[in-house]
């Protein structure tokens, strides 16, 4: 039986509204915004410090780690400088807290590099969610974001998030071999759900439970110095 769901996205495109929906379905953990609580924890940095990410490192991968874990939320937050926190820190991390809610599953992840972290887990569900350009600029100004901000975010946010795939998990991104399930979510998030659980069931039912990307050959996340 499928333990996990992970929900990889587009900028844009409703896939934290698609796991909200699933977590809801399936009466499991809705892993999204608390996994930067729990990543907090872990480095013993404030949530402001993970969320916006004032290290000292290359400014490009600064900017890279940031939207890439942060997504949506990343410009809301006030910036904290406190301590130092880099993006190698947060992959190692994300990686440990990530691979400790697998163990205990019941549970749908939200990016966050989920879908190559638990790649090789038989029980994990992987999902991508895209959308047409317009519907998702359309869908963030529904969520009161002006239309330039959306159409600036809607053309960066996932080229940057690409960049910083590329070099954490040495894989395109989205890597089509990781995943059970690409959606588009043009057609409504209600469908995206209802579509995802019916394929889930059926592949259980089947015995058909190989994970996709069992055999792709990623680099393995760094881990930070000392």
């Amino acid at each position: 039986m499928f333990k996990i769901i992970t929900v990889e996205r587009e900028y844009g495109a409703g896939g934290s509204l698609v796991a909200a929906e699933l977590a809801r379905h399936k009466g499991w953990q809705l892993l999204d915004q608390q996994l930067t609580c729990e990543i907090a924890k872990l480095a013993a940095v404030d949530e402001h410090a993970v969320a916006r990410r004032e290290e000292k490192c290359d400014p490009l991968l600064h900017r890279l780690a940031k939207v890439f874990w942060r997504g949506s939320y990343e410009r809301s937050l006030p910036i904290s400088d406190d301590k130092i926190f880099d993006a190698d820190e947060l992959v190692a991390h994300a990686q440990r807290v990530i691979e400790k809610k697998a163990q205990e599953g019941n549970c749908v992840i939200v990016g966050r590099g989920a879908p190559y972290i638990l790649r090789e887990r038989r029980d994990t569900f992987h999902v991508f969610v895209y959308g047409s350009r317009d519907q998702k600029i359309r869908r963030l100004i529904k969520l009161k974001m002006s239309e330039k901000d959306a159409s600036e975010m809607v053309d960066t946010i996932d080229r940057e998030r690409a960049a910083f795939v590329r070099k954490y998990f040495n894989a395109e991104w989205p890597c089509r071999r990781l995943y059970h399930l690409m959606l588009n979510s043009d057609n409504g998030i209600e469908q995206v759900t209802n579509t995802i659980l019916t394929t889930m069931e059926s592949l259980e039912r089947q015995g058909k439970m190989e994970p996709p990307g069992q055999n792709a050959k990623l680099e393995p996340v760094r881990q930070p110095a000392g």
